[in-house]
């Protein structure tokens, strides 16, 4: 495949940006903000802020319960709905098809995409929770894969900067192994959901239940909060895409603070094959890209290039950016490049129903579904397992209403009348670093650009089978604690990739020979190029990783704009 480029003085920019998620959102944002000129290429379709198009729809506007029909999920979301819960009529939309960009497996993998302005950020779950030492020296002190190249004191005060952007609603609840951040005014935990608090940090001390931290705007600070934005009108919609900004996307947030600088070019539809290496200075130089609507074939060309097309996007990028210096893919010379894939692993969790507290309710919907439970196990030594690290709980405790009344009055009367309160938690797992998950190129299949297709092979293990047996059995340990009746748990392993956390790939460290990036996400062997989306993370923790990536994402900018500033290259 050629690559020819005319007038390269026309397609020449400071720094590229390859994908326009969480990260390279927020990587453009810097980068704009600091004077350079950037050019940001998108796989997919180009969306303005305001155009979602199921935003405003209601229930019976969606179909039959809001499901796609079997047909089409056969035809176009074969592995994308493997779940049965994951592509529905609202959040269509913004689900790539799966008979448009397969993929294959040794072990199952569910990979789970959006290819459009925005990326994921649009339908994300919008949890946000610092990491503490306890991760970042886990693999140091279990002797499991290459220690971090940090700790937490170097990226909180970047956590402190995109929190503040970002607007992260929540309690200040000082635990230390899940730092206190810059908060917004709290969703406090409805009723019943508190008593399950008492019930369960008075019996479990060790145990916490906190409201959960998401990047929903409950308090809209305009001299914080730019872009198009506004409250949460907690509708409880989000997948959606919110026209009233109401929570952290690229496209209501750091895009349009990016295009206000002017800095900002934006090409659509720009599928990049691999990145251009030259062999006598050592860098990139620009990339390569597959016009996704003609096939067409172009190359543009910049000082940096941020890779941030998703852990699994990016690391396809590098692979495929293969040259007489990096045979095995770019930067590559530890042969890390595409192993360690991690996850978070749930389809493990439980309910139960509460019969107290008859005679309250409560008013309003809200998006961050009730609690957060952080990890508990593993944090001293009077917590220690017989396993590795640990495991927190999402969840929430709504009233329940007969649904199975005779249709006509006692139907409407009954579906109006509150009954007992129903818990429900999901139970989410840290998935070893493992080298032998790992996602690699084929060799005899292409995609229809020419590219070759991923084939994923990675799995839960030993510990990880452990980790879920005591995660379920100690939710029951807290329902029981808090007087629920008729509790039901249940472990069904999912496959990596479909808690959508995906991390690893193109790990930080120390030492070049074990990993592909430094401290400051740079490649070892070629610094002009930065990987800040999750295929950095060394290890998953339990934390849902999206306000890591920003945190990093910012941190990478400002080291780059230092040290291009102080030496004239980078």
């Amino acid at each position: 495949m050629k690559f020819n480029s005319q007038g390269r003085e026309e397609v020449t920019y400071d720094a590229i940006v390859v994908g326009s998620g969480i990260s390279g959102g927020y990587a453009a944002m810097e980068l704009c903000k600091k004077g350079y000129k950037v050019l940001m290429l998108e796989r997919g379709r180009m969306v303005e802020h305001g155009d979602y198009p199921t935003a405003n729809l209601d229930t019976w506007d969606l179909g039959i319960l809001n499901k796609v029909p079997r047909e089409e999920i056969a035809a176009h979301y074969f592995k994308q709905n493997r779940l049965n819960w994951w592509v529905n009529e609202d959040n269509k939309p913004w689900i790539v098809k799966d008979d448009e960009y397969d993929y294959d497996e040794i072990q199952r993998f569910d990979w789970i995409r959006g290819h459009h302005l925005g990326g994921r950020s649009i339908m994300w779950g919008r949890q946000c929770y610092r990491w503490s030492d306890l991760d970042f020296e886990a693999n140091l002190k279990d002797g499991v894969a290459v220690d971090w190249p940090i700790r937490y004191a170097d990226i909180e005060p970047w956590y402190t900067y995109v929190e503040k952007f970002v607007g992260i609603q929540g309690n200040k609840d000082g635990l230390s192994h899940l730092p206190d951040g810059e908060f917004l005014p709290p969703f406090q935990l409805n009723c019943a959901e508190d008593h399950f608090k008492q019930a369960v940090e008075k019996t479990f001390p060790e145990r916490n239940v906190i409201s959960a931290r998401t990047a929903n705007l409950t308090k809209y600070i305009p001299e914080l909060h730019h872009g198009t934005r506004g409250q949460c009108q907690a509708r409880n919609r989000c997948w959606r895409g919110c026209p009233f900004g109401g929570y952290f996307s690229s496209l209501s947030s750091t895009i349009p603070v990016a295009q206000e600088t002017g800095n900002l070019t934006i090409v659509p539809h720009s599928i990049v094959h691999s990145l251009i290496f030259d062999d006598a200075t050592q860098r990139v130089t620009g990339v390569n890209v597959i016009d996704a609507e003609t096939k067409e074939t172009r190359e543009y060309f910049s000082q940096v290039v941020f890779c941030n097309a998703s852990t699994i996007g990016s690391t396809a990028i590098m692979l495929n950016s293969k040259s007489e210096r990096f045979p095995d893919g770019l930067g590559n010379d530890s042969g890390e490049l595409g192993h360690n894939l991690m996850d978070h692993h749930y389809g493990m969790g439980g309910s139960g129903v509460f019969e107290g507290m008859e005679d309250e309710y409560y008013k309003g919907r809200k998006p961050n579904r009730g609690f957060y439970i952080p990890r508990f196990r593993n944090i001293n030594d009077a917590t220690r397992q017989d396993f590795l690290r640990g495991y927190g709980y999402q969840g929430g405790i709504d009233r329940i209403t007969d649904m199975n009344a005779p249709l006509g009055p006692e139907f409407k009367k009954a579906i109006s009348t509150p009954g007992p309160w129903r818990f429900q938690a999901t139970c989410f797992g840290e998935l070893l670093p493992y080298h032998d998950n790992r996602v690699f190129l084929s060799d005899d299949k292409t995609d229809p650009y020419g590219i070759p297709t991923l084939v994923f092979d990675a799995g839960l293990k030993e510990n990880e089978r452990k980790l879920r047996e005591d995660g379920v059995n100690a939710l029951a340990e807290m329902m029981e604690a808090a007087g629920f009746k008729d509790i039901e748990t249940y472990n069904s392993p999912t496959a990596v990739g479909a808690c959508i956390h995906e991390m690893g790939t193109a790990r930080m460290g120390r030492d070049p020979r074990t990993s592909v990036l430094n401290k400051w996400n740079q490649v070892h062997a070629v610094p002009n190029v930065f990987v800040t989306d999750g295929g950095f993370m060394t290890s998953s923790g339990t934390q849902n990783p999206s306000i890591t990536y920003m945190a990093m994402t910012a941190r990478a900018v400002d080291y780059m704009d230092k040290e291009l500033k102080k030496n004239g290259t980078i």
